[in-house]
């Protein structure tokens, strides 16, 4: 019988094995939890688009319900079943897109929301009779002072906007957005257009939103920050024009989203803008500042818009020492008086979310402007102003749906301006637009779109222009193709048509540089023929 031996290093060996095994388990717990973790992270990202889309949802019957209430006929019950039904379709689409069936990451302990692309695009081509093509919204002698027409079968261009965001989410909740956006712009056909190319930056900017040091104050809690390049969040315009109601760009910065009150809501931000090189020996960059303060009411169905504009070197073009210089300043008031150095500007509007009661929506603004502020467009970007120039402008437009194929899209602009460039000059319009669409299946309509616009213009030679008394007309109609059919704003869309536009004979001789009044395209009457595709994403 064999007798036991002791053998120390078998116990040795035991202890590492089973040391190994506990930390082989120890190391797998931890990497279970942080995998839980992760898969947690992951779900109260999903679960906050989720609560975002679901209020978004509740907003959306909320307001139909109020219609219903409001006006419970049947044209609008049938209306609202037509409407529940594209939100209907629209959900579907989104909850079967790659985007939706994403899981976001983690990476070092932040949540990435990820990189999005989106960018707006229009493209084609028109011609007369005599082989060239002219167009444009503003091709009118009021447009020489913002007076656009319809945009419908009348845009030669081509045009391209992409916008490149990145946003993500850190681990104590603040949200950071970087976005960039490039712009390019010209008329040649051609498919090689470097030399003629404008690309430019439009956008460049960072915001920084629900900050966790803004989480326990109830007015900041909602507010964003940003700094940089960029268009005002809140620009409006008519679409069906490319006509801005009020448009607010430059680089500074500003804050979004500040609630002062149960029922009140603010962005107030400063931004700097340029009036260009006056080529002094010292090459002064003039500068002119908008500072802004934007308000809305009951729902942001109510805003008030106050802008106050100061360019304090915006009169040293006119320094005697550089009369001579004039000439060739692109920058110096043409017509010799001293530009304004301030301005203000303001503007009340009105959003209602439906078209009275149906389906669609309904805006309405008044603005005024004076000194630096008479541009109540493009806010702060006339350096040529006077500081006399006054403007008011009433702008009415919306959408809705006329019957179960029909949709029309009215919108009216009335504008006067007084000692804009010269003491006594004065500028009045008013454009009339109406844009049609008949579905005539999934996938095709038929477009049509009424330009009517007045003028009653007397520059007193300011840049070489001379008074301007008449009517201006124009009437499309364009066979489209779309993704689907069913709204206004549904793109991409593949247009052809055809264009008959005539005006008042005194508008020819309004300027010798603008279209009207050129060889081949004077009043009488245009027949115009093209192609176009407009999209955005």
């Amino acid at each position: 019988m064999r007798s036991a031996v002791y053998r120390p290093w078998a116990g040795i060996s035991l202890l590492m094995v089973s040391t190994q095994l506990l930390a082989g388990a120890a190391q797998s717990i931890e990497e279970r939890l942080l995998r839980l973790e992760a898969r947690t992270s992951s779900a109260e990202a999903r679960a906050s688009v989720a609560e975002a889309d679901a209020a978004k949802l509740r907003q959306q019957v909320e307001r139909l319900n109020r219609q219903i209430i409001a006006s419970p006929q049947t044209p609008v019950q049938s209306a609202l079943d037509q409407r529940v039904a594209r939100i209907e379709a629209n959900q579907q689409a989104l909850a079967s897109s790659p985007a939706a069936k994403a899981t976001p990451a983690t990476t070092n302990g932040q949540l990435s929301d990820g990189f999005s692309f989106g960018g707006y695009a229009r493209s084609g081509f028109m011609s007369n009779g005599s082989g060239a093509g002219h167009g444009g919204p503003y091709l009118t002698p009021a447009g020489s002072v913002g007076g656009a027409v319809g945009r419908l079968g009348n845009e030669v261009d081509t045009y391209v906007e992409a916008k490149f965001t990145q946003q993500n989410q850190t681990d104590n909740g603040t949200r950071a957005k970087y976005t960039l956006m490039l712009a390019d712009g010209l008329e040649t056909p051609n498919d090689w257009t470097a030399a003629q190319s404008s690309l430019n930056v439009r956008q460049a900017y960072a915001e920084l939103g629900h900050l966790a040091s803004f989480e326990d104050s109830p007015m900041l809690r909602d507010a964003s920050l940003w700094a940089g390049k960029r268009f005002d969040r809140d620009n409006a315009d008519i679409h069906w024009m490319d006509r801005g109601i009020v448009f607010l760009a430059g680089t500074g910065g500003g804050i979004y989203d500040v609630k002062p009150g149960e029922d009140w809501r603010l962005n107030a931000s400063l931004m700097s803008r340029s009036y260009g090189d006056f080529g002094t020996e010292e090459n002064k960059d003039i500068r002119s500042y908008v500072a802004t303060l934007n308000q809305f009411f009951d729902e942001g169905r109510w805003q008030v818009m106050l802008n106050g504009i100061s360019s304090a070197q915006n009169d040293a073009r006119l320094d005697e020492r550089h009369r001579q210089e004039q000439a060739r300043d692109s920058r110096v008031n043409k017509s010799g008086f001293s530009p304004a150095l301030s301005g203000a500007h303001g503007m009340l509007a009105y959003h209602q979310p439906d078209f009275f009661g149906q389906e669609g929506y309904f805006k309405a603004a008044l603005l005024y402007g004076q000194g630096l502020g008479a541009e109540v467009n493009s806010i702060g970007a006339d350096g040529d102003l006077l500081d006399q120039a006054r403007t008011v402008r009433l702008a009415l437009y919306g959408h809705t749906r006329l019957s179960q194929d029909w949709r029309i899209a009215p919108a009216l602009i009335a504008e006067q301006s007084k000692d804009r460039y010269v003491p006594g000059d004065d500028y009045r319009y008013m454009t009339l637009n109406v844009r049609l669409a008949n579905e005539l299946s999934s996938n095709f309509e038929m477009q049509y779109e009424l330009s009517w616009q007045t003028m009653d213009l007397d520059a007193l030679g300011y840049d070489g222009r001379q008074s301007a008394n008449g009517d201006y007309w124009k009437f499309t109609f364009g066979p489209t193709f779309k993704a689907r059919t069913g709204d206004f704003f549904i793109r991409p869309e593949l247009r052809l048509f055809a264009t008959y536009m005539n005006w008042s004979r005194d508008l020819d001789s309004f300027s010798a540089t603008d279209d009207f009044g050129q060889k081949g395209f004077k009043s009488g009457g245009n027949w115009q023929l093209g192609v176009q595709m407009e999209t955005w994403f």
